[in-house]
């Protein structure tokens, strides 16, 4: 079957083929409704496919961006993702997602995949370990965009939420409630991650403001499937912590699964406040009170700084913009009287 091509809908249309390129460029400066009606028809009746590769080639423009993430499990991860594909969507770019778990091997050879594909530019939440090669491509003014973490010396923006805020709202409102016994629950401590550092850094500095005990063995940091043994250890005590301040969905996850299997009565025998608003929040019993992150604002930011990068000629001035926090009440941290 012989291939349509734009000659083909040029003459359906009775327009040029110039014209036929203008309209599959979306350049419609000059051209008059009843064209563009005739060319889309054209284009449905023949079944007209545009050759990308070779509109990439004289473009030089794969219309494609790279998004790569370290933890495609993540409810932020997820989100932000739908949103920056809102973003290319309304811009007729494809986005080719990888997931490196938090590997920066995995993550090198990502980012070396996708510039061998020519992407026009990358969001990354970056594993903070390929320093070298984020700095090349800052060198070389390749659209770059990071997202839930700063990499410290490289000049890129940084979209994240104000994490420091995020904990002082948590301690604040466990304060408020008469807790004294507060512990936090993370993933290992790792210098690199910067979200992390920055909300166990802001819930210390929080609770010293507030003139409440920072107990060291209430500092709950290890690898996801450890997290609930040590959760056991801790509440065998004789004094356990009064509430605990999860940073994200999957450290939350574990603590529900711990005051589950042990029978335990949130908010009586543990108030619980978390950072991410998961989907069941307000339907589990008690319903959660959680931190939420403007999760699709920040996705669309991403996007648009990068597509800022992509068309502008002159030199790009990097930012770091930092979303505030929401802190939504329920009934997990709050004391009954």
């Amino acid at each position: 079957m012989k291939k349509v091509t734009m000659a083909d809908v040029a003459k359906r249309a009775h327009v040029s083929k110039s014209t036929v390129s203008q309209y599959l460029n979306k350049r419609y400066e000059y051209m008059s409704e009843e064209t563009k009606k005739r060319i889309a028809e054209a284009i449905e009746e023949l079944g007209y496919q545009p050759n990308f590769i070779a509109r990439s080639l004289k473009q030089k423009s794969t219309a494609t961006i790279g998004v790569i993430v370290f933890n495609i499990l993540h409810m932020l991860t997820t989100q932000v993702l739908r949103a920056i594909e809102d973003i290319c969507q309304q811009r007729d770019f494809h986005v080719i997602v990888c997931n490196t778990d938090d590997d920066p091997e995995k993550e090198k050879k990502y980012i070396e995949m996708l510039r061998a594909k020519q992407v026009d530019g990358l969001i990354i939440f970056p594993t903070g370990k390929n320093v070298a090669l984020y700095e090349q491509m800052v060198e070389e003014q390749f659209p770059l965009v990071f997202v839930d973490r700063i990499v410290p010396g490289v000049e890129a923006d940084a979209i994240l939420l104000d994490n420091h805020q995020a904990a002082v709202l948590a301690v604040d409102y466990f304060a408020q409630q008469g807790y004294e016994r507060i512990g936090i629950v993370t993933p290992p401590i790792a210098p690199h991650v910067i979200p992390r550092m920055e909300r166990i850094e802001g819930f210390r500095q929080a609770l010293s403001d507030k003139g409440l005990p920072i107990i060291e063995e209430y500092m709950v940091g290890m690898e996801i499937p450890c997290i609930k043994r040590r959760l056991a250890t801790l509440f065998s005590s004789s004094h356990p912590p009064e509430a605990l301040f999860a940073i994200n969905d999957l450290t939350l996850m574990e603590i529900l699964t711990f005051v589950k299997d042990h029978n335990l009565r949130i908010p009586d025998d543990i108030a619980l406040i978390s950072i991410d608003d998961v989907p069941f929040a307000h339907i589990y019993t008690p319903a959660l009170t959680t931190i939420a992150q403007p999760t699709f604002a920040m996705g669309k930011k991403a996007a648009e700084r990068l597509f800022m990068q992509i068309d502008q000629k002159t030199k790009h001035r990097p930012q770091v913009l930092r979303f505030p926090p929401t802190f939504i009440e329920r009934g997990s941290a709050k004391r009954r009287t």
